[in-house]
């Protein structure tokens, strides 16, 4: 790690002797970085098609592995034993159709231990009866076919087939214009959806393995995404919305862009608009990944925003008829995020924050529109639901304020849910001391209510006062909860805010607006990021909220974050280092205007108009009024954010002189870092400094 130190008064050296010898902090953690580091993250939650069988991929620092449950105990066992933290990830999970096998892509495209060989990306087979595993072919992305004969992947981004007995060597599918992503095996096997990405529009084809053939389904000007299969394989249906922004267009980022639902019958080549939102629609940031299903009765289940939440809506493929599945007038305003449909199609299961604002339960609602039933509640949160292929278990991941999130099965003839993997296997994750975050509310300045959730040491003392961290996360699509998170990398943040705790700081995580969870309108808040900042104003109250608080020393605040975290930390400390005393800033945004002139409007359409108040809106904008110590956190093959945007800050700040700066950088690391150990590094640099420039200030 790099120092670079402007030194501006006695009482600066003074914190500095004061930190380097440990005076000034009397509280003892009760547990260490690596013990809270130590919770497994559970990803990839797959049903077999066949018997009673569900995988899964959990992460234990950086040691990904695959575990299955199997029979009616669920007994979990690993069945990979990969022991090293080098990055390379496990993609794909499926069971083959028979149940027998699972397949997964093993390896990466990046290289974050900088290794002089090239990483492995190659798609290997591991039979659950023996055990055995094999490698299948070089390649990534592999989805079987619905027979288990044959298994689609693609190289170098094309697409290619293997015989699943390796009979033949693998073979290119086909060649065609633009990017070819998405691809759906027909229910025969024969043939194979996908959609072709092109500069600002979409087709939806279709390959025919047999006759070597190439169909496009209604072209046109539009984007056409998110095909679907009807079970009969004799048609297909998409989501087709208007054309994409292309480079140097003003379009924002995305939200509520309308669209229409459309079905082509494959005989006749024909497709008919069954339905069309008239205002909004959209996604919330390309979020749901799988946003249509076929389901029963010839019902397609989609996502829709046009009443300002996402829900679930169904329309009849056959008469248009719609119903609202989850959106009932009373009480609409929540947001659904994953579903599944059961093995039948009659029955949607799906989690969102009905009846808890601020966490994910899971429901289950027919297709045919009946009123929502809840099927988990209390202080958990739950994803990733899955139906068993008998349709009377439901299995999940699910998390507390103290314990990660683990695989679970309800039986749902009884509501019964069970753990599958026993926590108390890892030894030193130190469960008992976590603290469980409060749920707090507080008024931004302009008046909108925001939420977050407050991380309080345990055994505060009377007229103690403590040092205090404003937590912000990255997206800006994100929302936090007062529970471990499903992501990997809010996982690891929670974490680390768990630990700050025990530190003896107290951590306020804020959801922001422009984030998840509260409805459209308050994820497009007018001027926000690049035109205005608008949500700096919530870290503001933030910090207010906190000097409120009589544990809190208002004057030992610092600000913490990543990606567009990283961003409002550097906000702060460029606009307000008369308010927060210290940050530490995970590879942000610091130049809106150089972000859009590099990467064709940034992802947020930054047009050249715009290029004033986007720089305006950037901490670079305000770096001469900065004097708080930072450290800045990058990886610098980061291919979200741009290394430079904190090669450029941290130029300016040398230049000025006027703000002590340290640094920490991960070579050939990404944005999320791949190594186990790069964020270890980080979190104790990230304590280390807070420790020096707000316990010891």
């Amino acid at each position: 790690m790099n120092r670079f130190r402007k030194i501006g008064s006695l009482a600066f050296i003074i914190s500095l002797i004061l930190a380097s010898s440990g005076l000034g902090a009397d509280r003892q953690p009760l547990f260490s970085l690596e013990a809270v580091l130590s919770a497994p993250h559970t990803s990839q939650l797959v049903v077999s098609p066949a018997g009673e069988a569900v995988a899964w991929v959990m992460d234990f620092q950086g040691r990904k592995n695959i575990w299955v449950a199997e029979g009616s105990d669920f007994k979990a066992k690993q069945l990979t034993r990969y022991e090293l933290d080098d990055g390379m990830r496990i993609s794909n999970l499926q069971f083959t159709p028979d149940g027998f096998s699972l397949l997964y892509g093993y390896g990466n495209t990046f290289n974050p231990t900088s290794s002089p060989q090239r990483p492995p990306q190659v798609i290997k087979v591991l039979n659950l009866k023996t055990g055995q595993e094999i490698v299948l072919t070089d390649g990534q992305d592999p989805l079987i076919s619905p027979d288990g004969k044959t298994v689609l992947f693609t190289r170098g981004s094309e697409p290619y087939v293997i015989p699943f007995d390796r009979s033949s060597e693998a073979r290119r599918l086909f060649q065609a214009r633009g990017v070819s992503r998405s691809f759906e095996w027909s229910p025969d096997s024969k043939k194979v959806l996908f959609v072709s990405f092109r500069e600002a529009h979409s087709f939806i084809g279709i390959y025919d393995l047999e006759k070597d053939d190439l169909t496009w389904l209604i072209p046109d000007v539009y984007r056409d995404r998110y095909p679907v299969w009807s079970p009969d394989g004799k048609s297909v249906a998409f989501i087709r919305m208007l054309p994409g922004p292309t480079p140097g267009s003003t379009s924002g980022r995305g939200g509520q862009v309308p669209f229409s639902v459309w079905v082509v019958d494959l005989e006749k080549m024909a497709g008919r608009k069954i339905w069309e939102s008239e205002t909004g629609g959209g996604f919330a940031h390309s979020y749901p990944a799988k946003p249509l299903w076929w389901a029963a009765d010839n019902r397609l289940v989609f996502y829709s925003e046009h009443t300002g939440w996402i829900h679930l809506y169904s329309v009849s493929t056959e008469t248009g008829e719609m119903l609202a599945l989850t959106s009932e007038e009373q009480v609409a305003e929540y947001e659904v995020e994953e579903m599944t449909v059961s093995p039948d199609g009659q029955m949607v299961f799906f989690n969102g924050n009905r009846d808890d604002i601020n966490r994910r339960h899971l429901w289950k609602v027919s297709v045919k529109g009946v009123k929502p039933e809840v099927v988990t509640k209390g202080e958990s949160v739950e994803w990733d639901p899955e139906v068993s292929a008998d349709g009377k278990k439901l299995f999940f991941i699910q998390s507390t304020a103290k314990r990660p999130g683990l695989p679970a099965v309800m039986d749902l003839t009884n509501g019964k849910i069970r753990s599958l993997f026993e926590l108390s296997s890892v030894k030193e994750f130190p469960e008992k001391n976590l603290v469980v975050p409060e749920e707090v509310v507080f008024k931004s300045l302009d008046g909108l209510q925001i939420h977050g959730q407050l991380f309080k040491p345990v055994n505060i003392r009377s007229g103690e006062k403590l040092p205090a961290v404003i937590f912000m996360h990255g997206g800006p699509t994100r929302q936090m909860y007062p529970a471990w998170h499903q992501s990997e990398y809010y996982h690891k943040c929670y974490a680390f805010n768990q630990y700050l705790a025990t530190c003896g700081y107290v951590v306020l995580s804020v959801n922001f607006r422009c984030g998840l969870g509260y409805g459209a309108s308050f994820r497009e808040a007018p001027n926000q990021g690049p035109r205005g900042a608008s949500e700096y104003q919530d870290i503001l109250a933030a910090a207010e909220f906190l000097k409120s608080q009589a544990f809190v020393d208002g004057e030992r605040i610092g600000l913490w974050g990543g990606s567009y975290g990283g961003y409002l930390t550097a906000l702060g400390l460029a606009r307000n280092s008369d308010i927060f005393a210290a940050g530490v800033d995970f590879h942000g945004v610091h130049d809106w205007a150089l972000r859009a002139k590099r990467r064709s409007g940034g992802g947020w359409g930054i047009g050249e108009d715009e290029m004033e108040i986007a720089f305006k809106s950037s901490p670079v904008a305000d770096v001469d009024k900065w004097t708080s110590p930072v450290l800045f956190i990058h990886g610098d093959d980061d291919r979200n954010v741009d290394f430079v945007q904190t090669t450029d800050l941290v130029g300016r700040l040398l230049e000025l002189e006027k703000a002590y700066l340290e640094t920490l950088v991960f070579p050939d690391d990404v944005h999320s870092f791949f190594l186990y150990k790069n964020w270890a590094r980080a979190f104790s640099a990230a304590s280390n400094f807070f420790d020096r420039f707000l316990k010891n200030r």
